[in-house]
């Protein structure tokens, strides 16, 4: 594959979906962070990547959403969440512009989600936002701690080699 087909892939893929194509590190990222939340805290959430939300405006995909536990119907399926998450966590994908995901956070906000996490893999670091424009950074070295959701993350965990 040339690279000007896989330039066409790409814009395909973020024309048709809305959002920019994710990539190794955004994939173990959201792995890692969904996987290490349930582990951890299955009894006080439902940890859903990729779950769209009926936030103001349009509808945003969030890489992650952490819900508060409810009842499950599987005879019922709800295409976009008209309730807002506890908190949302966005990654950041190497074609994607930061602003993107701070512009994001302000909808997630105004939605009425309690918590936003902005991840920048290549700085190994991740922000968690309790409103717009108030953020806490955690990297190397850092337990991450949410306020709103009560939660600790080990950083050096999730960006292990």
């Amino acid at each position: 594959m040339n690279l000007e087909t896989e330039s066409v892939i790409i814009e395909d893929y973020e024309t048709e979906r809305g959002k920019p194509m994710p990539s190794r590190l955004h994939s173990l990222l959201t792995k890692r962070l969904t996987v290490f939340l349930e582990n951890h805290y299955s009894g006080k959430f439902e940890v859903l990547p990729e779950l769209t939300l009926d936030t103001p405006g349009e509808k945003t995909v969030t890489d992650i959403a952490i819900c508060e536990i409810e009842p499950i119907d599987f005879s019922q399926d709800e295409i976009k969440r008209k309730e807002p998450p506890l908190a949302t966590i966005e990654i950041l994908s190497p074609t994607q512009v930061l602003q993107t995901l701070l512009d994001k956070t302000n909808d997630y906000f105004s939605f009425g989600v309690k918590s936003c996490w902005v991840v920048l893999p290549t700085l190994k670091s991740i922000y968690v936002f309790s409103a717009p424009g108030q953020f806490e950074v955690y990297s190397h070295g850092d337990e991450l701690h949410d306020p709103n959701l009560d939660v600790s993350v080990p950083i050096d965990t999730i960006f292990a080699p």
